[in-house]
């Protein structure tokens, strides 16, 4: 079983910082992370193959830089890394990330299953999967929680709503979203990182894949972050010291009389 796992580089949550101009986020020289999300799906592709002598391809598109994670993805077992890396990607959105990334996976040929995260912590849209799977005309489940069987092409999965599990059987090639309730992801052994280290990193650009370019970056993205504005938090406080046993029953009752005033009025 040939599994690929598209994963993605993201800021660090204190790191985020947005180009006020282009609406993009600026990932040059901030702190970035894998996104923590992708480990599930990393995880579930490790233990798929494993328990089928299979092969997993991770997949990223980014600066030089995303080859960070790629290296972490080899190290935890991954048997392959490919890094999409063009200065023609840049500013895509969902839209025209999803497409750049199918056209990747055409390329490299033939797979049974594509495991995404349950979507990334910068942009949270969990749009890119879906619309992967849209770009390939393959099967999709979303939210994945747990796979229960798989026989011949045939896939029997859980996966989680909001009024509990839902049962569903599909057919392969397809591409599934998962939830972290499946897997609870391997830490990378010595063995892995010194295995990530010797592993060469393929890197592809548009060319190489096919792309049309006016399908990606700025120039095939529909869609355009118009304003951003940081939110203006203003509170107003009432400190009460509570030094001893008088001071302390009249900080109670006053917190008593706080929360009355908003529930009743």
């Amino acid at each position: 079983m040939h599994i690929i796992v598209p994963i993605k580089q993201v800021p660090q949550s204190s790191a985020v910082k947005m180009d006020p101009v282009t609406g993009t986020m600026i990932r040059s020289g901030s702190a970035a992370t894998l996104n923590p999300l992708d480990l599930y799906a990393l995880e579930t592709a490790l233990c798929l193959s494993e328990r089928s002598a299979g092969s997993v391809t991770a997949l990223t598109m980014g600066p030089p830089s995303a080859a960070q994670i790629l290296k972490e993805a080899l190290s935890m077992g991954a048997s392959r890394a490919i890094l999409l890396t063009d200065r023609l990607f840049g500013g895509s959105d969902t839209y025209a990330t999803s497409y750049a990334l199918s056209k990747a996976i055409e390329h490299i040929g033939s797979f049974d299953l594509i495991i995404t995260g349950e979507r990334a912590t910068d942009g949270d849209t969990a749009q890119v999967g879906p619309g992967i799977a849209a770009w390939l005309d393959v099967a999709l489940v979303t939210y994945v929680s747990a796979i229960n069987t798989i026989v011949d092409r045939t896939m029997e999965v859980e996966r989680l709503t909001e009024e509990g599990y839902q049962a569903v059987r599909l057919t392969l090639p397809a591409l599934i979203s998962v939830v972290k309730e499946i897997a609870i992801p391997r830490l990378p052994t010595l063995r892995g990182k010194k295995r990530a280290m010797n592993t060469p990193i393929e890197e592809w650009d548009a060319r190489t894949i096919g792309a049309d370019i006016g399908k990606i970056g700025l120039k095939g993205s529909p869609t355009r972050v118009v304003k951003i504005e940081s939110p203006k938090v203003a509170r107003t406080a009432e400190v009460h010291i509570a030094s001893d046993e008088d001071s302390m029953k009249g900080a109670v009752d006053r917190l008593i009389d706080i929360i009355e005033e908003v529930y009743h009025g």
